[in-house]
């Protein structure tokens, strides 16, 4: 007998479809951002974990695709499941997310799993965790600072108390603190006059270049913390480049861009400066103004990860309508005519080693200040590469991490040093002081180069 002729014994059961059949809930229902569809993207090509720079100098570090899809599927399927204690030593330099063919959501996994992670399992007295906040709060700190700006820089430079900070609380005694402004950048605005002052510059500008006066050319500038407490030059040339075209420039109430604390799992600390920054933000861009940041991380935190991880009322119109300096007026300006017709001279007339913060590179920036200046006479830029800094904003200021950050640093370091210039150049602060540690170069931001070849 065939096979096609021999009886069988199979009998199928009939499905139960009674009241006693539940379905299993694989994924269910909850209040935080929907991460499967970017898990599911995750094909495990690993370009994720061959471009993270953690992973390249960590052997015990697992990289970023167990730390975003691997990792976010474990905590929807086991309820026991607790996050890798691993997530604090990713650096957030976001790099996977450009490095992903499939745009997976990597960061965005990170950030959540980080904040889940301080929320529920890290210990609330533990000194790790007080560091960690401090430092991801340097607004607070860095305006208490301001008060005694002189005092602070030495006090905070100060070998034996440097050596403390390093045996208490991990803060590497290795490297040098910013100096703390005389003036802060929203202190000299007032004294300038502020947005008044800033709209009779910007409409005798718009006269002077035969435009209508009255010309609807308005910015929310969102400085960010360094640039108010530090480097002010920074802000004050952002400023005069833009009121050069015409630009009335405001400069709303602000709190830190959260970046630091997105880093440091304090999501519920960068929630609420989020909310301040996104509420006078959205006022202003509905009157017309779009918002704008000196720091490529600032700019990053409002383009992409508020929306990400928060929801705020008016958080995407903040997002679509916030700019890099640079970017905009790149953008809206005939800038790269003027800077190829201008000259510089004096302190600025150099030949700049410039290194692309990895957050200008997630939002496609990496290559704009050297097309910008390469033809400005009186000045040379040279791009040293695709390496990451290894700073990353407190990442590489703990004491477990130093030497990790260095040498994940080593190859810029390198570059800059072969590089015809010994001045560097960066948008992001925190990048400049590695830069300056690593090479002992002077470092200088690309607004401030503009300043000098067109501001007259």
């Amino acid at each position: 007998m065939s096979d096609a002729q021999s009886p069988t014994d199979f009998d199928p059961v009939e499905p139960n479809t009674g009241e006693d059949f539940e379905p299993v809930d694989v994924f269910p229902d909850s209040n935080d951002f929907d991460l499967r569809p970017g898990a599911d993207s995750c094909f495990k090509c690993s370009v994720c974990d061959t471009n993270c720079p953690v992973a390249e100098v960590d052997d015990d570090f697992p990289g970023p695709k167990f730390q975003g899809p691997e990792q976010w599927r474990l905590k929807q399927t086991d309820d026991d499941y607790e996050i890798d204690d691993s997530v604090m030593s990713c650096s957030n330099c976001m790099r996977c997310d450009n490095a992903c063919p499939s745009g997976v959501p990597l960061s965005q996994m990170h950030n959540t799993a980080r904040g889940e992670y301080v929320e529920n399992q890290m210990s609330k007295t533990d000194l790790e965790y007080w560091r960690n906040r401090i430092l991801s709060n340097y607004r607070l700190s860095a305006s208490i600072a301001s008060k005694v700006p002189r005092l602070a820089t030495w006090g905070m430079n100060f070998g034996p108390a440097r050596w403390l900070m390093e045996k208490t609380m991990g803060v590497t005694k290795e490297r040098d603190f910013p100096d703390f402004a005389t003036q802060t950048f929203r202190e000299w605005w007032a004294e300038r006059g502020g947005a008044d002052a800033s709209r009779r510059n910007a409409q005798q500008r718009r006269e002077e270049l035969g435009l209508d006066r009255n010309a609807d050319k308005k910015v929310a500038y969102f400085h960010g913390c360094y640039s108010n407490y530090n480097t002010v030059d920074v802000a004050k040339a952002m400023v005069r480049v833009y009121e050069h075209y015409g630009y009335e420039v405001v400069a709303p109430e602000q709190k830190c861009s959260g970046t630091p604390m997105f880093a440091n799992g304090m999501l519920e600390d960068a929630r609420r400066h989020a909310e301040v920054n996104v509420s006078s933000m959205s006022d202003l861009v509905d009157q017309g103004y779009d918002a704008i940041a000196s720091c490529t991380s600032c700019s990053m935190a409002l383009r992409q990860e508020y929306p990400e991880l928060f929801d705020i009322d008016g958080i995407e119109k903040v997002s679509s309508n916030t700019f890099e300096a640079v970017e905009y007026l790149r953008i809206h300006e005939d800038v790269k005519e003027d800077v190829q017709e201008a000259q510089v001279s004096g302190e600025l007339a150099e030949e700049f080693a410039y290194h692309a913060p990895c957050h200008a590179r997630n939002q496609g920036l990496e290559r704009q200040s050297v097309e910008l200046f390469r033809d400005l006479e009186g000045a040379g830029i040279e791009d040293v590469g695709e390496s990451c800094s290894g700073i990353s904003g407190t990442y590489g200021w703990k004491e477990e991490k130093y030497e990790k950050s260095m040498e994940i640093g080593e190859e810029m370091f390198d570059h800059m040093e072969h590089a015809e210039g010994e001045v560097g150049m960066t948008e992001c602060p925190t990048c400049a002081m590695q830069m300056e540690h690593g090479t002992g170069y002077e470092i200088r931001h690309p607004l401030e180069l503009l300043e000098a070849a067109i501001v007259e």
